[in-house]
């Protein structure tokens, strides 16, 4: 078998979840109940966040807060301080796709 297969997992409930971590690149599973969202953070390499289910609310550096739906995907520049919530009763599922790999990238700046 020459392809390698990744799990994640299908859920209605919060979950966050790493899915691939290799050389190349890192791919996250991210699983959001209204009123939940992820800490403030800043991101650690270029980031894609593909949205599949329901709307996230999100707001980089210190520009206010904007909301994207399901079959959006965001493309979040190195070192942006990131604040994503799901505020909406629908779950918000997405994946996060780094690359490079963090572990491949310099430190980020401090919040």
């Amino acid at each position: 078998m020459i392809e390698k297969v990744y799990r994640y997992t299908v859920t209605n409930d919060k979950i966050i979840e790493k899915i691939v971590d290799d050389e190349h690149v890192n791919i996250n599973h991210m699983v959001l109940i209204k009123d939940t969202g992820l800490p403030v953070h800043v991101s650690n390499s270029n980031v894609y966040m593909v949205i599949v289910r329901g709307a996230m609310t999100i707001g980089l550096d210190d520009e206010p807060a904007n909301l994207y739906q399901a079959g959006e995907i965001l493309a979040i520049p190195f070192n942006t301080k990131m604040e994503v919530t799901n505020q909406h009763e629908e779950v918000l599922e997405f994946y996060v796709v780094k690359s490079p790999n963090p572990k491949d990238m310099p430190p980020v700046k401090q919040i």
